[in-house]
């Protein structure tokens, strides 16, 4: 049923449901408290499909802006901490310059996507800095960066790299875009034309036809940033039919990025059912910036009043907690996987959970624990310590210079911190 549908759009609900836990806590007060909007409670209780988008609503809704605003400026801890972490990082520096490139490129000859995302990510710090401190110098740097890249890139383009490429650089830019929405000076249609045309097509192709290649033969990495992209250009743009084509991938996609594809096998260990992640067999560091782009897609939905997070019995809670248990050092039980490859699908197997990269830190630990550990009360003790463990967070810039230490926005310490 379509978003824009005038009936409820039909969810799967979990025990508890996120309506009946705001219900529970008492209201709007409580919602508020949880991070929800007034808005998107006020249509939890209409129980009607939305008429419109909350804005800000992607990453960071309203609550957690204020939450992060608010706790900086008592000189609170965690989100001290976080705060110290984005302003040390020279990616949120209101001096920063943009490099806007006609064309960018991500694989094959003539590389430059780095551009690109040193740009995307020092748009989003800069925008955060301008929200939660208020420093006009920083607001100024944001929207500069924003309009350079707006008036200048027409192709994203290489092998098939340029899906990622479109994939997470897309979502992430909407991000720094959503948060800089009503500034002055800021071109947002601009913006969103360079969503719609540059980015949103390549989202659209790959995940309809996943570069004419069999279903099943990118990793799940693939699926989520291009969903990613287009939830967030779904909300950017107030666009509810992009927004209902990534959640409905999610709940239902042939693909790896889908829910129960991307956690194909559920596991007993020591109390805990644990989901066995798709890319588990192939190396740590790509089952983590798992989380960190399953986290981002579930945080956006939230944002707009809808509960990934505990689709189908909390499943993704439940591959955290493998990922997190195996990263912190200890056995985790692995069923072969198989799949199948290349454009005739020939099957390929894994029997053993790879070691390569393992104990990696990314900044997707804390958005996990705070919502699943905070919000909902649950029981995560190995997302829990994972999230100790790397604690405060950083961003772009602070995990090396590769795009892998960019595949994140980061600073979770700082946003959702409880």
């Amino acid at each position: 049923m379509s978003r824009t549908s005038p009936h409820r759009r039909p969810r799967w609900t979990p025990e508890p449901s996120r309506r009946g836990l705001l219900k529970a806590a008492g209201g709007l007060t409580a919602a508020l408290a949880a991070g929800t909007s007034a808005a998107a409670l006020a249509r939890d209780e209409a129980g009607a499909a939305p008429a419109a988008f909350t804005h800000p609503g992607m990453l960071h809704a309203y609550g957690e802006l204020n939450r992060a605003k608010v706790r900086v400026a008592a000189g609170d801890d965690p989100w001290l901490s976080g705060w110290n972490r984005l302003t040390a990082n020279a990616h949120s520096a209101a001096t920063w310059t943009p490099r806007p490139q006609a064309t960018v490129v991500r694989g094959g000859t003539g590389q430059n996507y780095t551009l690109l995302y040193n740009d995307v990510h020092a748009a989003y710090q800069n925008a955060l800095r301008w929200k939660i401190a208020g420093t006009a110098a920083n607001g100024d740097c944001a929207v500069r960066i924003l309009n350079a890249w707006s008036s200048t890139l027409t192709e994203v383009t290489g092998n098939a790299d340029r899906y990622l490429a479109a994939g997470i650089y897309g979502y992430q830019f909407a991000n720094a875009a959503e948060l800089m929405r009503g500034h002055a000076g800021f071109d947002l249609d601009r913006f969103k034309e360079m969503m719609l045309n540059v980015f949103y097509p390549l989202n659209n192709r790959f995940l309809n036809e996943h570069n004419d290649a069999c279903i099943t033969n990118y990793w799940a990495n693939w699926d989520l940033c291009t969903m990613n992209s287009i939830l967030a250009i779904g909300i950017l743009c107030d666009d509810a039919a992009k927004y209902d084509q990534a959640v409905d991938y999610f709940k239902n996609g042939a693909g790896n990025g889908s829910l129960r594809h991307a956690v194909p096998f559920l596991h007993e260990v020591d109390g805990h059912t644990l989901g066995q992640w798709q890319e588990s067999g192939r190396d740590q560091g790509h089952t983590v910036m798992g989380m960190g782009l399953m986290g981002a897609f579930c945080e956006t939905a939230w944002s707009q009043g809808d509960d990934l997070y505990g689709h189908d019995d909390n499943r993704f809670m439940k591959a955290a907690q493998y990922v997190a248990r195996y990263n912190l050092g200890q056995d985790v039980p692995f069923t072969t996987y198989t799949w199948g490859t290349g454009q005739n699908c020939a099957q390929r197997s894994q029997t053993v959970v790879s070691a390569a990269s393992r104990g990696q830190a990314r900044p997707v630990w804390d958005t996990l624990w705070y919502h699943y550990g905070r919000r909902r009360g649950l029981d995560v003790p190995y997302i829990r310590a994972m999230a100790e463990s790397v604690r405060p967070e950083g961003g772009g810039g602070d995990y090396g210079p590769n795009s892998g230490g960019f595949d994140q926005l980061g600073f979770g310490t700082l946003m959702y911190a409880k």
